[in-house]
């Protein structure tokens, strides 16, 4: 497989995938609940996943991630 169509599978998720989500909630500690919502909220970028997730579960606002453009 090219390395770009290897990079490109894995900047998104398909939450149709019951393997793909766990994969992912596992690597953000987070559940397969919270990887879905964060899709509905973000999109399905891997990157804006991770992101939602730390800004969601930030002890404070220091740690908090900016949402804003």
């Amino acid at each position: 497989m090219p390395q770009n169509q290897a990079s490109s599978q894995a900047e998104s998720i398909d939450v149709s995938s019951t393997r793909a989500v766990e994969d992912l909630a596992r690597r953000f500690d987070a559940t397969p609940e919270q990887i879905r919502e964060a899709v509905k909220a973000v999109g399905s970028r891997v990157a804006d996943v991770e992101l939602h997730l730390k800004g969601t579960r930030s002890a404070s606002n220091e740690q908090r991630v900016d949402s804003s453009p």
